[in-house]
């Protein structure tokens, strides 16, 4: 993940989207927060993958951040719903590092699946949670997984 895209700040690099993530955090610190990682892809020649970062303040709005990647050799439905997920888990686990170093580590981390109950990925549901859920985080899959199915879909296009 070179760079991401902040609708309202451009281009950033990681680091000055977790500075960017803090700040929105102090401007109401008393608010509730959800910190969300997703990822979703569409397949054309290659295939996109885009995974957002959401800091939602629970009823007053949130801010995201996404980075796109395309890859050439992920082929089938099941090997890419995992590559979505680790993507995910990768960013999450380094989020996660960089809050407990700032003294945020309270802050729970979120995943949010592109599977769910309807449709052809319903069998990947109970290995997709549990690779997340064993490393310590929060999955979340349709229709709660708004991270990846919403925001992230949006750019996948």
């Amino acid at each position: 993940m070179d760079y991401f895209i902040s609708p309202t700040k451009g281009r950033l690099d990681l680091d000055q989207v977790f500075t960017d993530l803090m700040a929105y955090v102090h401007e109401s610190p008393e608010s509730d927060y959800r910190l969300i990682v997703g990822t979703d892809s569409q397949v054309a020649s290659d295939t996109c993958f885009v995974t957002a970062v959401v800091i939602h303040r629970v009823g007053r709005g949130a801010r995201y951040y996404y980075c796109r990647e395309h890859e050439h050799s992920v082929k089938g439905l099941k090997q890419r719903i995992f590559y979505e997920a680790s993507k995910s888990l990768e960013l999450a686990s380094h989020l996660a590092h960089k809050l407990s170093e700032n003294g945020y580590g309270d802050l729970n981390i979120e995943i949010h699946l592109d599977v769910g109950e309807n449709g052809r990925t319903k069998e990947l549901i109970r290995d997709i949670v549990g690779m997340i859920t064993g490393t310590g985080f929060e999955a979340r899959i349709k229709p709660h997984s708004y991270g990846a199915s919403k925001v992230a879909d949006k750019y996948t296009r």
